[in-house]
């Protein structure tokens, strides 16, 4: 019985985490539309592309026994990430901007093969799932900690504006249901990552629900006052423009790549 809710909590966790990976196609398509990356950051698909591929690499059996659901939707997130690093490349704003992202993506590509290559030739067994169960988690609690700036921007601002409910919910559900599958699989490196998203997404919940109407409120507000002059509206117009790059970089990653 237990083994099939385990199964139950996987499949939950890797549909959540399907429609998490895709969340940045309108992002993408825009870029593809208009032949260039503009202000976007490149940064969050390179370090969700890791995540992946290390979380991957341990859900297989030579690594992980029994933990095949982790391979599958990791694999397929590292698959739809490394199509947006593609998209990246092709369409950079700039030169610096592609030799930036291909100096990532090479460094990506590099850690990776060398986790890859150290367990298989120099470890065996449990060693081998240390090794690479410790790198999964240490990069998973790191993608889990990326919406943190976005987090900070909601009390900042007291607007719920760059975070999205459905998004905030699926972050919330993925981490829980992956959660649960590792403390049924009694699965450390599985369980405590996923512990920690489920734990933020509880706090971007609790946040939603705390300031989802103030930022009505405040622009109400703002309506029946007069302009502070000019300085007041660049200093405004800057603070926009910072608020919606950092939704866009965080919207990125720190929304798709929660997972082990």
């Amino acid at each position: 019985m237990e083994d099939v809710v385990k199964f139950i909590f996987g499949i939950a966790g890797n549909v959540i985490a399907l429609f998490l990976f895709l969340s940045p196609v309108p992002t993408f398509w825009r870029i593809i539309r208009r032949r260039s990356t503009e202000d976007f950051s490149g940064v969050p698909y390179n370090m969700t592309l890791l995540n992946c591929l290390l979380s991957a690499w341990y859900g297989l059996p030579f690594v992980s026994p029994n933990n095949m659901l982790v391979s599958t939707i990791n694999g397929a997130g590292a698959a739809i990430e490394a199509v947006y690093v593609v998209i990246f490349l092709v369409f950079a704003s700039s030169r610096r901007t592609r030799l930036r992202m291909a100096g990532l993506a090479s460094a990506v590509a590099a850690v990776f093969a060398a986790v890859a290559l150290v367990s298989m030739l120099a470890l065996h067994t449990e060693k081998r799932k240390l090794l690479c169960g410790i790198a999964a988690t240490v990069c998973s609690i790191c993608m889990y900690g990326s919406p943190l700036s976005i987090m900070r921007l909601v009390v900042k601002t007291k607007s719920v504006e760059y975070m999205p409910f459905l998004l905030s919910l699926a972050v919330f559900l993925c981490g829980t249901s992956w959660f649960v599958y590792g403390l049924l699989g009694r699965d450390p490196f599985v369980a405590i990552p996923n512990g920690c998203g489920s734990f933020l997404g509880a706090v971007q919940l609790i946040l939603y629900a705390i300031y989802r109407n103030s930022g009505a409120s405040k622009q109400a507000g703002a309506g029946k006052q007069h302009s502070g002059g000019d300085d007041d509206d660049v200093e405004m117009a800057s603070d926009v423009k910072g608020s919606n790059k950092v939704a866009h970089d965080v919207g990125g990653a720190g929304r798709e790549d929660l997972m082990v």
